[in-house]
This record gives structure tokens, C-alpha cells and sequence, in this order.
């Protein structure tokens, strides 16, 4: 089972010093990912279904991986997620394939539709539009990222005559992985994804995801699941028995300390 660690810059690992130290530990560990979510903004006060109070901190996906890059070697680098449709998918694709060079192609791109229309409007992006907007981007940003003459007409974007180097060190790009359990998340997985990523789930609910999956025709896509319950030896297994490639572990809030101490249990799983 690959083991991974969410929040590596957020709460406590946005203090840069943390992130390093954090990362370095889960690297040598033999952990197999970090993972970093986005928001830029969330609604003051909280309101359902925000994912935090709006004081919690986090940094920006790239700024963070592209820190945590520089402090390691190997361990893979992953946005889970990126809220694509709030985003200009020439600025993101350049920001990925970036970040995807100065991590020697160890970038895994995490992608969502967004589900905060608090966030959406402070952006200025019609709410009811961000799933379009996310089809579209993705191939917008592999044209740039893969063809010999990056063109690209869509509603939201357009380009032609261009070019964007440096090109990510992955062939193809960097993997992009679905997060979310909608119909729609389901459909943008077997269209164009190489993984799926569910978040706070439990093994009921994964396996009716992955029962979905195969409904829709996925094959070889790879099952990332953060756990609603903490990882041990009985949701490994549970897990492992549904077909869940990875499983990742939530960063502590408490302190640098319980975080290694976490990192040290769950590492015993990796492999």
C-alpha cells in the first residue's frame, strides 16, 4: 500500500520551517506522497460546507510544493486539490509544468470543480459554470503541455500561436487525479484521469465509488483515499481488499511532535 500525508502547507505546515522539517521526516520515513489542498479565500464567518474557519491558514499549491521540492529528493508531490475552474488554465498549466520540472517530475495533479460559492464569487467565476470550466482547462493545458503547435477554441479559452516552456518532465504531464464522488467527478475520471482521490471516506462509501468506476468503464486508474478513521492495521486491509492503491493520512494540528508521531505510525504500512 502507498502511504501518503495531506496538509503539508496548512494549519502548523504552513510555518515554512515545519513544512521542511515535516516533509524531510516523511520522506526518509518512506512515505510515498504530501499532499496540499486550495482555497484562496473562505467564508468569514464559517458556513457550511466550508472545509475550515477562515483563519485557518494555507498556502498556495504551488508555492508550498515548489518549497517542499527544494528540502527533498524523491517523495512525490501532490495538489489534492486544485480547484481548476477558478483558475487561468494558460497561468496553471505553466504553474504545473513549473513545478513539475524543479520537482524532477514528481507532481501530481489533483484536480476538482470547486463546491464554495462564497469562493467563486470573490473570484468573479460563475459558480454554475466551474464544471465546463474544468473539462475545458484540462485540455487546454495538455495542448500547451504536449502538442508541437499548442491551439485551443473553447468557450472559456482560446489560444493559438504560442508556446509555453519549459514542458513538464512527465511525459504526457503530470497524472491528473479526480477528486470527488459526483456523477460528474465519475465522468471526468474515465474520461481523462489517471487517478481518483475521495476524501473522509469510509470503506463503504469507497467501494461504492469503485463500484461507480467500473460501471463507467475505468480501467487502470489508480485509488487514492484519505480514511475517515485513522490508519491502521484493520483500514489497511480493509482498504487493500477493495482495490484502494493509497491511502493518506490527515496532518495533526496539534504540534510538530504528534505529526512525526503520526508519519512513524503510518509509514510501517508503506510499501
Amino acid at each position: 500500500m502507498k502511504i501518503g500525508l495531506f496538509g503539508i502547507g496548512s494549519g502548523i505546515c504552513a510555518d515554512p520551517l515545519v513544512a521542511a522539517e515535516v516533509a524531510q521526516h516523511a520522506e526518509a520515513s518512506g512515505l510515498d506522497s504530501l499532499w496540499t489542498g486550495e482555497h484562496v479565500v473562505l467564508p468569514e464567518p464559517r458556513q457550511a460546507p466550508s472545509p475550515a474557519d477562515p483563519e485557518f491558514a494555507m498556502l498556495h499549491p504551488s508555492t508550498i510544493l515548489a518549497y517542499v521540492a527544494g528540502v527533498t529528493h524523491s517523495i512525490r508531490l501532490g495538489t489534492g486539490i486544485v480547484l481548476i475552474a477558478q483558475r487561468n488554465p494558460v497561468v496553471l498549466a505553466k504553474e504545473m509544468a513549473s513545478l513539475d520540472v524543479v520537482s524532477n517530475g514528481r507532481l501530481l495533479l489533483g484536480i476538482g470543480a470547486g463546491y464554495l460559492h462564497q469562493e467563486f464569487d470573490a473570484l468573479g467565476v460563475p459558480f454554475n459554470e466551474r464544471g465546463a470550466r474544468t473539462d475545458e482547462y484540462v485540455h487546454a493545458m495538455r495542448s500547451l503541455w504536449n502538442d508541437d503547435h499548442p491551439s485551443f477554441k473553447g468557450k472559456f479559452v482560446s489560444f493559438d500561436n504560442v508556446r509555453a516552456e519549459p514542458r513538464p518532465v512527465q511525459v504526457g504531464g503530470p497524472p491528473i487525479i479526480v477528486g470527488g464522488s459526483s456523477n460528474a467527478a465519475i465522468r471526468r475520471t474515465v474520461e481523462y484521469a489517471q487517478g481518483w482521490y475521495g476524501f473522509a471516506l469510509n470503506v463503504d462509501q469507497t467501494r461504492d465509488v469503485l463500484r461507480r468506476l467500473q460501471e463507467a468503464g475505468a480501467t487502470d486508474i489508480e485509488i487514492s483515499v484519505t480514511p475517515s478513521v485513522p490508519i491502521n492495521d484493520d483500514t489497511v486491509q480493509a482498504f487493500s481488499d477493495i482495490g484502494v492503491d493509497r491511502l493518506i493520512s490527515l496532518v495533526s494540528q496539534r504540534s510538530i511532535e504528534r505529526v512525526k508521531e503520526t508519519i512513524d505510525a503510518i509509514s510501517t504500512y508503506a510499501s
